[in-house]
């Protein structure tokens, strides 16, 4: 079914972008930017009554927040593209409630929170709000889209208050994304570019300025790395080539794990790393 749903906005999209370029180009951003939100089961909604739930107003969204634990160590956690609080659970269950406070978000557009749309420069004004107003934080934590959106988010504002920093399989370049999209809908140069336009007037870069490589040159914060090498949704090589740029970095290599690295293993890893002892930033 969303296959042929992808397929029909494709065929539209470039029907529109015949008889109506501005609006093609702003309704191909507006898809672009569009997550498909899974609906919660009925486990997944019972463990998140376990949490003290706020509602948070941002920027027209109202984002759904969530807080275990009441220990004087904090630790933000954020989810990735199409995900919600619920991924985070076995590591919310693995640090003593005592001694760490978790908090964790719905982005916009994701899990129960509202909204149809998010972008990295929207998430990352979530990221920097959070961090400003819960912190000082020991570490912070995201997967996949919150891992890229925490490294622009640090990119911009280098001093914000948390120690560390862990990124589960993180992307390297939003044209990836544009790639993806593209060969998903079947767009026409013609249309891709009118999309591409309409994202560089929003936002007055272009897509490629959104790279792990730029983001690594203002990182002073101490960072984990996990990445499987299959990873067939952010390639690994990327993580490798962070590694190198980031100096306060460590790297672990799976197997077999995919994007979304579900292992208690890598758990262990995350709850390890964050435990120990912290580490000075490099300044």
């Amino acid at each position: 079914m969303r296959t042929l749903i992808t397929g029909t906005a494709g065929l539209w999209l470039e029907a529109l972008a015949r008889v109506a370029p501005p609006y093609a180009a702003k309704q191909g951003f507006q898809l672009f930017c569009r997550p498909w939100r899974p609906p919660l089961t009925t486990k997944q909604r019972a463990f998140l009554t376990s949490a003290t739930a706020q509602d948070l107003l941002h920027e027209g969204y109202r984002v759904k927040t969530y807080r275990w634990g009441h220990g004087p160590r904090k630790i933000l956690l954020l989810h990735g593209w199409q995900s919600h609080t619920y991924r985070w659970k076995a590591y919310i269950d693995a640090f003593p409630e005592d001694e760490y406070t978790l908090i964790s978000l719905d982005a916009p557009g994701h899990g129960l929170s509202s909204g149809s749309f998010l972008s990295v420069p929207l998430y990352s004004s979530l990221v920097s709000r959070l961090v400003a107003e819960n912190g000082p934080f020991l570490g912070v934590v995201g997967h996949s889209l919150g891992g890229f959106s925490l490294l622009y988010t640090v990119y911009r504002e280098p001093d914000l208050p948390f120690d560390r920093m862990v990124l589960l399989a993180p992307p390297g370049e939003a044209s990836d994304f544009i790639d993806v999209f593209r060969q998903t809908l079947r767009l026409s140069n013609h249309t891709i570019n009118l999309v591409l336009d309409y994202f560089a007037r929003r936002y007055s870069v272009t897509p490629d300025y959104f790279s792990t490589q730029r983001f690594a040159e203002k990182i002073g914060v101490p960072g984990l790395l996990i990445h499987d090498e299959g990873d067939r949704e952010a390639p690994y090589p990327y993580s490798l080539r962070l590694h190198r740029h980031w100096k306060a970095s460590q790297l672990i290599t799976t197997k077999g794990l995919g994007h979304n690295l579900r292992s208690p293993e890598v758990v262990n890893h995350v709850v390890s790393y964050l435990r120990d002892p912290v580490t000075e930033r490099v300044r």
